[in-house]
Formats: structure tokens, sequence, C-alpha cells
């Protein structure tokens, strides 16, 4: 517990990171605020529960799904829009010249899904007010109005507009990703009900022991979870030697260390599992038993839901992590895999290298993403069965993580020992460990 406290105070001490804190939790605090604000003329007491596939969006959205909120639509619009933009980016040219030009082209990018993000608000908006909000529920039971379709349609857009707004912020001001954090804090605005609602469903009928295997589950599936995120795969290379200085003087040999390039098992972290997410609604929309994909418990929703986990994974591996890039920076840089020519043979192996790993990642990965499925056949409450495995826990991982490795960066530069005893966590790498910016793999 004392270690715990200097950690605490360490990390406090340090003004730019305690400054970037306290604006993370205030935007947060801002964001949870906006998600009580019901739009105006309904009333939330006679809107049905979510269920089925809306009881997810609710979950992303912290609740405002059902609530009727100005922040109903949640950030999932935008991740949509991301989703489209990275598409986009393979088949449309003039996008990837865009994803060439570093910076500029960035920010034209999120330019264009900012854009994108309000034409879908657009289009979600009326479906929403359409399919979720009954007529009893506004204006006291009279229906609704022209007046009163406008301007909800234009709060909804706006919600989700301020609601991206607060997640850019929280990522150029803050600490971690701003969109990955909210979508996680609206997850855990969940949790304590869940927990307590399955509690005491337990334990009023004498299922303590079963609680408590309960718990050892939950915290297996955790931990599981955790070392899927953080497992990685290194290459060992070798940098050459160099002799340096002037002629007549005495030479120093530089160079010639060992090192490695960390590989991770699931370097597309929980994208996989948000961009499917935010595809499932597609199926249900244009299958004609809409039932057999809106059933999150069914046998079909499932497996379309792994495979389309699969196919992201390796999709989103090969967009944001480059062989060829990483071959080019190992042989700027003097070093080389031993064994193995430098230039287009260090791309190919790294390239099939990635590709073998990446394979029983994504299953694992989709594994852990339908075992709320299996909780819930077990008996488990279905607000609790979504915490053991699924989008649930695996957003909550990675962006813990993220969130911790971005303040042990912080600690870490400034001669502070970092979150762990041995000064990283495990899966970043390490001072010897070869970055390359192709390797990036945090989360949204």
């Amino acid at each position: 517990m004392k270690a715990l406290i200097d950690k605490i105070k360490q990390i406090w001490s340090i003004e730019e990171l305690r400054n970037r804190i306290v604006l993370t939790l205030s935007l947060i605090l801002v964001y949870r605020i906006g998600s009580f604000i019901v739009l105006p003329g309904v009333d939330p007491d006679k809107i049905q529960d979510a269920d089925g596939i809306f009881n997810l969006i609710n979950i992303f959205a912290g609740g405002a799904f059902s609530r009727a909120s100005i922040m109903a639509l949640g950030i999932m619009p935008y991740i949509s829009a991301s989703i489209i933009m990275q598409l986009a980016g393979i088949a449309i040219p003039a996008i990837q010249k865009m994803q060439s030009e570093g910076e500029s082209g960035r920010k034209k990018i999120n330019q264009f899904t900012r854009i994108l993000t309000i034409a879908i608000c657009a289009l979600q908006a009326p479906g929403y007010l359409t399919s979720y909000v009954p007529s009893e529920a506004i204006m006291g039971g009279q229906g609704a109005t022209f007046v009163w379709w406008l301007t909800s349609v234009i709060l909804l857009i706006a919600g989700c507009v301020f609601a991206m707004w607060l997640g850019e912020k929280i990522t150029d001001k803050g600490i971690g990703n701003g969109i990955s954090i909210l979508i996680m804090i609206g997850i855990i605005a969940g949790l304590p009900g869940a927990f307590v609602t399955e509690v005491f469903g337990k334990l009023g009928n004498g299922g303590f022991v079963i609680l408590l295997l309960e718990i050892v589950f939950l915290v297996a599936v955790t931990i599981f979870s955790i070392l899927l995120v953080q497992g990685t795969r290194r290459i060992p290379i070798q940098s050459t030697k160099r002799v340096v200085g002037a002629r007549g003087n005495s030479n120093m040999v530089e160079g010639g260390s060992r090192s490695y390039i960390p590989l991770k098992v699931n370097a597309a972290g929980v994208m996989p599992i948000i961009f499917a997410q935010a595809l499932m609604f597609i199926p249900a929309l244009l299958s004609p038993n809409s039932a057999t994909f809106s059933n999150i418990n069914g046998f079909w929703y499932n497996f379309l839901f792994a495979l389309m986990i699969i196919i992201f994974t390796y999709f989103y591996t090969a967009i944001t992590v480059n062989p060829k890039k990483i071959a080019e920076d190992l042989n700027r840089s003097g070093s080389f895999i031993p064994g193995v020519k430098p230039g287009e043979k260090t791309a190919d192996f790294i390239d099939t290298l990635l590709s073998r790993i990446t394979f029983p990642g994504s299953v694992f990965l989709a594994l852990i993403a339908i075992l709320p499925v299996f909780a819930y056949q077990a008996g488990i409450k279905q607000e609790f069965a979504l915490f053991y495995g699924g989008t649930s826990l695996l957003i909550l991982v990675g962006v813990m993580l993220d969130t911790l490795q971005q303040i042990e960066s912080h600690l870490l530069s400034r001669h502070y020992d970092g979150l762990m005893k041995n000064g990283r966590l495990k899966g970043r790498g390490g001072a010897k460990a070869f970055q390359s910016a192709g390797n990036n793999t945090s989360s949204i």
C-alpha cells in the first residue's frame, strides 16, 4: 500500500501530468452530465428498457440511449465514420495520398471524418426516435410534431459532435485516447449496478459458492485478456559495428548490440471488436428475419460477430503494421535480422511471421468476444454476463493498459520508476526494442 501511495505522489508531483489528468477527469464529468440531459418533451420513464442489440448500444453510451439523452447516439457514429474512412483509404487514391502526407494529411482525414460523422448522425437520429422513443413518451402522450422532430434530430447530432469534441480534447490535452476513454467510461458506468444485481440475485437464492466461482472466473478471463493484449513475439535484431574517430587518432567501435522488434500477438488492439460491433447493425437491418441477427445470444449473431472480428484483425493489422517500413528503418539504422537478407527478404520475413501470430491472436480475440453468451447460458444475468469477456471487457482492458502506458512514459521521461517494478509494462518493448512508426497499436 505504501508503494502505491508513493507512486500516486510521484504522478501528482509532475505538473504537466497532473494537469492532464485533471483535465481528463473534468471532461469525463462533463460527458457523464450530458448523458443525463433528456431530450425536451420526452418522458424517459415511459421508454422501454433496452434489450438485445439496443442493450449493447446503451452500454457504450453509458445509459444515455435508454434515457433518450441528447447524447443517446454516443460516440458510435464517429467510430462508424472512422471505419469508413479507413476502408476508403484502401480503395480511393486521394485518401491514400492524404494518409502519406503526414500531419497535414491526418488533419484533412480528421476533418472528413467529422463531416461524415455528422452525416451518419443525421441518418441515425430519425431512426432512433422512430424505433425506440414511443409516441406516448413524447409531449405528454400527444406524440411528435414536426418542430419536435427537427429540434430532437439537431440535438442528437449536436450531442454526438460534442462527445466527439470531448474525446479529441482528451487525446490532445489530456491523458490517453479520448474516444476510447469515453467508450470505457460508458461501460464502467453500468458495471456497479450489474454487479449489485448479480450479488443480490445469487445471495437471495443461497448461491454464495456460485457467486464466488463467478468472480474467480471473471478474474481469470480478465487475466487472459491482459495476456492477449500484452503478448508479443520478439524478433532478434543485430546492429552492425562502426568504427568512429579521425585517422591517426584512437578509434572507437560503436554498435554491435543485440535488440529485438516486439510484434504484438494482437497488434490491432480493441479496434476489430469496435469495428465488428459497429457493423453488426447492418445484418440486422438487411436480413428478412431481423431477429436472427438482433439476438446477441443467438448462434448466427455470434458466429458472424466472431468471423468479422477475425477478418478485421487481419485488416487492421495490415494497415497499422507495415513490414516494408520496418525493413527500411532497420536498413537505415544499420541493423538486420540474423539469417535474413536486408531489404525485401526482411519485409517478407516479418510479414510471414506477422500473419502466423495474427491468426491465433484473432481467434482468441473472437473467443473472448463471445464468452458473455456462454456466461449467460450458465445462469449469469445478462447485464453482468456482458463483462465476462466480450466487447466490454476487452475495451476496458485495452484502454486502461494504453492509458497506464502513457502515464508510465511521463514518469520515465522524468527519471521516475515506471508503474511496474521492472520500469515498464510488459509488451511495450523497452529501451532496446526497435521502435517503428508502423507498429503503433494504440486503441481508438
